[in-house]
């Protein structure tokens, strides 16, 4: 048996000791099935959407949803205030709220491993320099320094998307620098050090994939808590702008409206609860499947 063939066997032993783990939260399933679910959704939005999202049919302003009195089978969640289909919205604001997750998950785990891999392998005064910039920024609370951020830089999704990734970093820098402190004194890294393994080589090929189990559960509920933040700007009219169909937007625009049509406000809120709440349930799973010590037996 090749060397090739024995490390393509114990992947697949990996991965399926993963999936064991993983698949013992029921939780986590029904999260992921949810979460692929939306994915779809967001990436195949021109086909499923049965109206364009900003189209406005002005005959139809405030129609209730199809099952109530008034309602329509044209328009199954019913419209918004200027006449555009709800269901086509919540479908469409799908790929942003997925967007932005991602985005923001992908900056804030580049720029945090990076800073700390660098703050946990060198310590001395530049740890210090790092570490000192990340707790003053964990001395903000997190909405209101992206409150602000967001108003120095403009209001606008990708200013938005800039500030809750500038506010996360704190997170993803403290834990990467712990696991490379927990990670600098192992045999293996002692090991490469006698080898002659450059520093940047120990860094990001030796202790790194070492460090990356709680990584990989922090961006998960990071991304949830980056599609919660997101909402929240919109919502304050510091994030998406009309006619732009972000959840956390379309609430913006249907508050005048919460007494006397209660859809335009219910349905992108359980957008938002849902997905969520799928996101942590994977989150969840992730930490039991990855984490040695929580592993279910």
């Amino acid at each position: 048996m090749t060397t090739t063939t024995v490390t393509v066997e114990q992947e697949r032993s990996a991965l399926r000791e993963f999936w064991f783990y993983f698949s013992q939260n029921k939780g986590a399933v029904v999260g992921l099935v949810v979460f692929a679910a939306l994915v779809v959704v967001a990436v195949f939005a021109p086909i499923i959407a049965p109206h364009p999202a900003d189209f406005q049919y002005r005959d139809h302003f405030l129609m209730p949803p199809a099952w109530a009195e008034g309602g329509s089978s044209q328009f199954l969640l019913g419209t918004d205030a200027v006449g555009r289909d709800m269901l086509s919205r919540l479908i469409y604001g799908a790929r942003f709220s997925l967007f932005i997750g991602c985005v923001v998950v992908a900056f804030t785990l580049l720029g945090g491993v990076v800073l700390g891999l660098v703050a946990g392998y060198a310590k001395g005064w530049v740890d210090t320099v790092i570490m000192r910039v990340m707790d003053l920024i964990l001395a903000f609370p997190a909405l209101l320094l992206a409150l602000v951020l967001v108003a120095i830089l403009g209001p606008g999704l990708i200013n938005a998307i800039i500030a809750i990734a500038l506010v996360y970093q704190p997170h993803f820098v403290r834990l990467t620098r712990a696991a490379v402190l927990a990670e600098g004194n192992r045999e293996y890294v002692v090991a490469a050090k006698v080898a002659g393994s450059s520093h940047l080589r120990l860094m990001f090929y030796t202790i790194l994939p070492n460090c990356l189990a709680p990584l990989i559960v922090q961006a998960t509920l990071s991304f949830s808590n980056a599609i919660l933040d997101a909402a929240a700007l919109g919502f304050l009219g510091m994030g998406a702008q009309p006619p732009t169909p972000e959840w956390g937007t379309m609430l913006a625009e249907a508050r005048e409206f919460i007494l006397r049509a209660w859809w335009v406000v219910t349905f992108p809120g359980i957008a938002i609860l849902v997905t969520v709440l799928a996101v942590n349930l994977v989150g969840d799973g992730l930490r039991d499947a990855l984490d040695p010590k929580l592993k279910r037996s």
